[in-house]
């Protein structure tokens, strides 16, 4: 009898199960659709068209510098032939102690003083003498340079006492300058604390001991300066050690006007090397300057006692960037044969789709972009969308690589934004972001340079930017025509969670990346008015149709 009421049981649930198959498949039958349903569901077309759009180059004025999330230092050189030159990169920064008023006991003096700052690096394996072995990121170029630290005589200020807001930060200027004032060299160049006329970033990991064989801990690869100078260490304990209890070390604003500084100064060597550059990130607790120093133990006849005071790179800083080049204004009427792109304090491009139109007051005429629209879309009397005439599967932009006019070295990833609002577009937003490997961040909008037979070194062939979520936010959602900024990107996810940064004129909408600003990288890109037809920019749009 068991075995009869469980056999019934599942022969009911089969049953139910198979009814609402029917049901389900019934339903989905019926279920009519403006685009398909059973008459017309394989009565479409795919199609593709070419759309003219305007891009010329827009050299940039003076961008802004302060409060970046990393800081350019060294000096970067194109390669001979290059439309681009010489940049070179220092800043100033603030510091800060661990603790404001500090109290270095009874009889302190200085054994040493150590600068670290880590570069950006991944570990590859481990040597035959079980030390770690590196790979440096974000390190341009090869040849060494000219670096100088010295205490800087410049007060970096907080607030604009010129801003027609009470309380508007201050901005400072790649060209070292407030906008208003030029800071002098004299200024930044205080009492000098380090100078390397061979400097290069080292990829060894750095291994610190305790006497002459223990190991007392291992670094990753670092600018790692030991101020051993007798002049120098006498500075620290004089400006540092000596001024506990007095009011210059006893709170933060009292020590940035003491200590206003350190200035990290790099040049071309005597030599004329080509260069390196490196991006530093100051803001790393590993980035420090540290004192050490002995003081007198608290039992008399005791052995004095090892400490140290830490120094961080907080507070202010300000990047300065100066190029031997110059790059012209493109036309913005017809287009550019070429694209200039530049990183730093270099340029952009600007891009109009659609000659720059938007919708018009004017119901007797349509000018390009509501011709565009009224292709995709039926719209009301206000341009407003009704119903939709095709689908738009993918919209793109390709970008071809001018190997005439560059010379290796071409970024690998550009970014493109919504000029008028300063913001990503909605492809971005729609996209993945991968924050352990940039370089692949965002790959389906901004896809990544593709390089001859994929090789990391090969010559660059061409960008592709996707940007079918903001042609549908045209058509579909009656978003603003607006103008498209073009740049180079030393990582695209930066511009996720940063704001854009300022530009020295007259124009307070006018913005740049900052993922445009901390790399060094440029390239050539064809334009919309090259005469190499196969490689001319176009907007390029996949759609979808009803054939009948």
């Amino acid at each position: 009898m068991k075995k009869i009421k469980i056999a019934l049981r599942n022969l009911t649930l089969l049953t139910l199960l198979l009814s609402s198959f029917i049901a389900c498949d019934k339903d989905f039958a019926n279920i009519d659709s403006d685009i398909i349903n059973n008459d017309n569901a394989t009565h479409f077309d795919t199609g593709s068209r070419k759309f003219d759009v305007i891009a010329y180059t827009k050299a940039l004025e003076p961008i802004q510098t302060n409060a970046l999330p990393l800081n350019l230092l060294g000096v970067y050189t194109e390669d001979p032939g290059s439309n681009y030159g010489r940049s070179t990169a220092s800043f100033v920064s603030q510091i800060r102690g661990n603790t404001t008023d500090p109290d270095f006991g009874t009889n302190p003096i200085i054994d040493s003083v150590v600068l670290t700052v880590p570069y950006f690096s991944t570990p590859t394996g481990v040597d035959s003498n079980g030390r770690t072995e590196f790979n440096l990121d974000s390190i341009f170029g090869n040849s060494p340079i000219n670096l100088s630290i010295y205490e800087s005589n410049y007060f970096l200020r907080d607030f604009d006492p010129n801003a027609p807001e009470l309380g508007s930060p201050q901005n400072y200027y790649a060209n070292k300058s407030t906008g208003s004032n030029l800071i002098s060299n004299e200024q930044l160049e205080g009492q000098l604390l380090y100078q390397n006329t061979n400097f290069k970033a080292d990829p060894i990991q750095i291994i610190l001991t305790e006497g002459e064989d223990e190991i007392e801990a291992r670094l990753s690869p670092a600018m790692r300066i030991k101020f051993d100078d007798v002049i120098v260490q006498q500075f620290w304990q004089e400006k540092i050690i000596d001024m506990a209890g007095q009011t210059e070390l006893s709170n933060i604003n009292n020590f940035n006007d003491y200590f206003r500084g350190i200035y990290f100064k790099a040049e071309p060597n005597i030599t004329d090397d080509p260069g390196q550059l490196m991006l530093l990130n100051m803001t790393s607790n590993s980035s420090s300057i540290i004192i050490y120093y002995t003081k007198d133990a608290f039992t008399e006849g005791a052995d004095r006692v090892k400490t140290a005071y830490t120094f961080n790179f907080t507070g202010n800083r300000v990047n300065f960037i100066a190029n031997d080049f110059t790059i012209s204004n493109g036309n913005e009427t017809t287009g550019d044969e070429n694209l200039f792109l530049k990183g730093g304090q270099g340029s952009i491009a600007e891009i109009k789709l659609f000659g720059g139109d938007d919708l018009d007051s004017d119901n007797l005429t349509d000018n390009t972009f509501e011709l565009f629209k009224k292709e995709f879309v039926e719209t009301d009397d206000n341009g407003n969308f009704i119903s939709s005439k095709k689908l738009i599967n993918e919209a793109n932009l390709i970008f071809y690589v001018n190997q005439n006019e560059v010379n290796e070295g071409e970024p690998n990833r550009i970014y493109i934004y919504d000029m008028n609002n300063n913001i990503a577009l909605a492809d971005y937003f729609f996209d993945t972001a991968n924050t352990i490997f940039p370089e692949f961040s965002r790959s389906n909008h901004l896809v990544p340079l593709e390089r001859e037979d994929n090789e990391a070194t090969g010559d660059g062939i061409r960008y592709k930017i996707r940007i079918t979520e903001h042609l549908n936010n045209l058509i579909l959602r009656d978003s603003t025509n607006v103008k498209l900024g073009l740049s180079v990107s030393v990582n695209v996810n930066l511009e996720g969670a940063s704001v854009q940064y300022d530009l020295l004129n007259d124009n307070d909408d006018d913005k740049v990346p900052v993922s445009s600003i901390l790399t060094p990288r440029g390239t050539v890109l064809y334009g919309n008015n090259t005469l190499e037809e196969e490689k001319k920019l176009y907007l390029e749009v996949f759609f979808t149709e009803p054939n009948n």
